[in-house]
């Protein structure tokens, strides 16, 4: 577990991704390892998430893949399965985080308040999600939110973009960021593979600079 938390926090941006079609995910996980973000969350929002998540793993063994938006125990299951290595949820959900924690399976789930952060905490929790974050106030309101329990550490997630990134990054408890502005479905779909990893690599170049 602590591996693969050690290796997401290297990676600094996670690439927040929904998939369509199973068979755009082998080349954009190309995009992603090649612009230097060897890393991606699946969100299963769509049916071709288990599979996509799949193929990933298959093709890109030493990749980082792990499935966000996971509601339920047997989407754990279902992911986990497939090659995810880590588990997403936008809440918290006590049922989800204790069977991921039973089956050492890393969980980061959403949080937005001071008590969903003492739920966190009570599991045992080192690193939760904050979601969605500039909707609900920004670095600001983390900030401030944050501010009483000092062993926790953040993934921001939702608003997140290239303008933006860059204050998150430089915060100490920033654990890595969450985004999709670089994998954007209209260019999955579009096929314009180049494109995304361009912005992957300005992306992947910008965590460099921030934290060497």
């Amino acid at each position: 577990m602590e591996q693969v938390m050690e290796q997401m926090k290297k990676v600094g941006i996670i690439p927040v991704v929904v998939l369509d079609h199973a068979e755009d995910a082998e080349a954009l996980g190309g995009a992603l390892c090649r612009g230097g973000l060897p890393c991606a969350e699946v969100t299963f929002r769509t049916a071709a998430a288990e599979e996509s998540i799949r193929i990933l793993s298959q093709a890109y063994p030493d990749m980082l893949v792990g499935a966000g938006t996971v509601l339920t125990p047997a989407q754990v299951d279902r992911a986990v399965n497939a090659g995810a290595k880590f588990i997403v949820s936008p809440g918290f959900n006590p049922e989800v985080v204790k069977y991921c924690i039973v089956n050492q399976i890393p969980v980061t789930p959403g949080i937005q308040t001071p008590t969903e952060i003492e739920m966190a905490l009570g599991y045992g929790l080192k690193v939760v999600k904050f979601f969605p974050a500039e909707p609900s106030g920004g670095l600001k309101m983390l900030k401030a939110v944050a501010a009483p329990y000092t062993t926790l550490q953040f993934i921001p997630t939702g608003g997140i973009n290239i303008d933006n990134v860059k204050d998150y990054l430089k915060w100490d408890r920033i654990f890595a960021c969450g985004g999709s502005w670089m994998v954007k479905k209209n260019l999955v779909e579009a096929g314009k593979f180049d494109e995304i990893e361009k912005m992957v690599k300005d992306a992947a170049d910008l965590v460099h600079e921030i934290r060497g």
